[in-house]
């Protein structure tokens, strides 16, 4: 079901560890540095979390949705991606695999891969799988696969004006990210402008990354870029894919 709900537990043996290691830790303490368990928390607080989505998508090729996923949910994203050290995360660059290079006049943000080695990253992956499986009955996109990863614009990062797909040489289809932070004001800059989809020079929406904003776009269509950042900025950025893979070249991801 598109708003599959997710019940979550404690686990006991989580616990007792922590009281093991640290018999002084409060409750509150416990409760902060708990590990995030799979399936623990509801995902979506709507009954039907994509139709506003997929009607944007639809009617103009893109949309903005705020509180996209349940708060607590946005949440154990942005405490996953907080708790990142800089040293274990890459400086982004521009291109895929033989093609990357990293460009610091176009792009200052660093990122780290999201694969689903840990409990909130599968729970991230398995609902946009679900949103995958609900973009093609909807609009018969062909999705083959979503890929993603976290990103981090220090103050002074931007991401220039870009389109993240060429027509007709890339798999990426839609694009997608997701904010992660917290009382975001206006004046803290890191904003998302997107472009109008037949002329690039026209301003059509500008959006702060607030928490648990979601923005989804076709990937071939809009122009978009990331203004100068003023304190650091999180997102999940992401792309649903076709496979594009032949017998003769294989359809790389990343």
């Amino acid at each position: 079901m598109l708003g599959e709900w997710l019940q979550y537990y404690n686990d006991l043996g989580d616990f007792a560890l922590l009281k093991v290691i640290n018999l002084s830790m409060s409750f509150d303490a416990w409760l902060t540095k708990n590990p995030y368990i799979e399936n623990s928390i509801p995902t979506f607080t709507r009954e039907e979390p994509f139709s506003n989505l997929l009607m944007d998508l639809q009617t103009k090729g893109w949309s903005v949705q705020d509180d996209f996923f349940s708060a607590d949910f946005t949440q154990a994203l942005m405490d996953e991606v907080e708790n990142i050290q800089n040293a274990y995360m890459l400086q982004a660059g521009v291109g895929r695999k033989q093609d990357h290079q990293v460009v610091l006049d176009a792009r200052r943000d660093y990122i780290q891969w999201i694969d689903p080695d840990k409990p909130i990253k599968k729970d991230f992956l398995k609902m946009m799988e679900t949103l995958r499986v609900a973009l093609n009955r909807r609009l018969f996109l062909g999705l083959f696969d979503y890929e993603a990863h976290f990103a981090r614009y220090e103050k002074g990062a931007f991401y220039e004006k870009h389109i993240d797909a060429f027509k007709g040489e890339s798999n990426r289809i839609l694009s997608t990210v997701l904010y992660l932070n917290e009382s975001w004001e206006y004046g803290d800059g890191g904003e998302l402008v997107i472009y109008d989809e037949h002329n690039p020079e026209i301003e059509v929406g500008r959006y702060s990354p607030i928490k648990g904003r979601l923005a989804i776009f076709l990937s071939e269509c809009f122009y978009h870029e990331v203004l100068v950042a003023k304190k650091t900025r999180h997102s999940v950025a992401g792309w649903f894919r076709v496979n594009n893979t032949t017998g003769k070249t294989l359809d790389p991801d990343q």
